[in-house]
């Protein structure tokens, strides 16, 4: 490739001049987002952003509702047929009117030329698989990697920084509470502060807990009071029994048991092994709603954790990315994954650790988290009340910005195109998406994940 800064990230060809559009990495500390409507191009964006990222040797937490992060794992440096084929729908070939077989040679092809059109040569590829690993993890399956989520409640090294420690409770009982249908207030609800003081009081004391070891507490506190108040006078013993039965039917289901195998939830080890960046995508289309707020509550309140124990730069040590945030940071509702996702985006950028969200409609998403974010990656959007929620967050990100301008640009956008704005350039570029290095297959099923991961993981 020529003309590209080695140092940089590249993600796209510039549209209103020639050239690659590089973002510097040291930039995403300043956190980004991704708009645009279905089929705008999004989700390509974003694994082109990763793979460059994991070129660099930036770790990264890829958070995947959706199934189709999974495709990082899909690099092939030869770019044979035969490497595509097990990745083909037959029904797709039927409906071309040909082989499974030729449409593999075909799309063989097509992501040869795709490559070359972007100046991006097969030992990129390989040179991007020497560089890091790649692990689906699966909660709740056996499909990919499980994550034991609950079976081990291992007390946090965060024991010292109280703060962190409560973040992270908080976010440990709210999800709890959340896979058993109570949407608990953490400063009113009887179930989350008793809950709360169990798990605070064993994970300060440096003590780990699991999950029946709790139900235990729960119908015997070690503690006679909450507040000022006695404890069977705040939270009467018949209901804390009801709350006891109510978890214990979560560990008796035959359903629920796969959440506590496999390995700890240890941020450290997902980033980093074997010296290695390491890409950790947490594939939780396959869960219900309920369950996917609770890892995610779980995966980032970790991450908070662990980003506060990180030293200062202004270097990019990690990258957070979730490929659709709807739902998780709402403007009004305060769901269990709210608060960590604004920790992030208010507080990982003295340590190093950005964060970038993509979603369809900026209008479902909280302002103050558009309003943190950096970089801004815009693709075609559906409504203006969308374009309006996104030039709002924009112009409170970077100040004043030539409203009527931007609107009719991105307006004019087609499929793969987008506006690249930061609030460390004078202005927005239009920038049309690099081939990705990744086959983009769509949504992963479990089949193929189990491919994919093998024993473990691939490397």
């Amino acid at each position: 490739m020529t003309g590209i800064d080695p140092d940089e990230l590249f993600i796209g060809h510039k549209l209103d001049g020639d050239g690659p559009l590089t973002v510097d990495p040291s930039d995403l500390t300043t956190h980004g987002v991704i708009v645009g409507m279905t089929g705008s191009g999004k989700t390509g964006l974003g694994i082109d952003l990763l793979e460059d990222a994991l070129l660099q040797g930036i770790p990264c937490l890829v958070i995947d509702p959706k199934g189709d992060m999974g495709n990082l794992l899909l690099t092939f440096p030869e770019l044979r047929p035969d490497d595509f084929r097990p990745w083909i729908e037959e029904a797709a070939a039927a409906r071309e009117g040909i082989s499974p077989d030729e449409l593999a040679a075909k799309t063989a092809q097509t992501w040869r030329d795709g490559l070359a059109r972007s100046g991006i040569q097969p030992e990129r590829i390989s040179r991007l698989r020497q560089t890091a690993g790649f692990t689906i993890y699966t909660p709740g399956s056996s499909a990919g990697v499980p994550l034991n989520l609950v079976g081990s409640l291992k007390a946090p090294d965060a024991a010292d920084d109280i703060e962190a420690l409560r973040d992270e409770v908080e976010g440990f009982t709210s999800g709890l509470l959340g896979l058993i249908g109570i949407a608990a207030d953490p400063l009113a609800s009887p179930e989350h502060i008793l809950i709360a003081n169990l798990v605070e009081r064993s994970w300060t004391a440096g003590e780990d807990l699991d999950l029946a070891a709790l139900l235990g507490q729960i119908q015997d506190p070690p503690m006679r009071k909450l507040g000022v108040l006695d404890l069977d006078t705040f939270y009467p013993p018949k209901d804390r029994a009801a709350l006891a039965l109510k978890l214990n039917g979560l560990l008796a289901s035959p359903a629920f048991a796969s959440w506590n195998q496999g390995r700890d939830l240890d941020i450290e080890s997902m980033l980093m092994a074997d010296g290695r960046p390491q890409a950790a995508i947490v594939s939780i289309s396959h869960l219900s709603e309920a369950e996917r707020m609770f890892v995610v509550t779980m995966l980032l309140s970790k991450m908070v954790t662990w980003t506060r124990r990180q030293s200062g730069t202004g270097e990019l040590r990690a990258l957070v990315y979730m490929d659709e945030v709807y739902g998780y940071v709402p403007p009004t509702a305060a769901p269990p994954a709210k608060k960590p996702i604004l920790t992030i985006l208010k507080q990982a950028r003295a340590h190093g650790v950005g964060m970038v969200l993509s979603t369809q409609n900026p209008v479902d998403v909280d302002y103050k988290a558009l309003s943190n974010a950096g970089s801004w990656m815009i693709g075609r959007l559906q409504t203006e009340r969308d374009k309006a929620r996104l030039l709002d967050g924009m112009t409170s990100a970077a100040g004043e910005v030539d409203r009527g301008a931007i609107d009719d640009t991105i307006s004019a956008l087609d499929k793969r195109e987008f506006l690249f704005h930061s609030t460390r350039t004078d202005a927005p570029r239009r920038f049309g998406t690099r081939w990705a290095m990744s086959y983009l297959a769509g949504p992963l099923t479990r089949d193929q994940i189990e491919l994919l991961t093998g024993d473990e993981a691939i490397e």
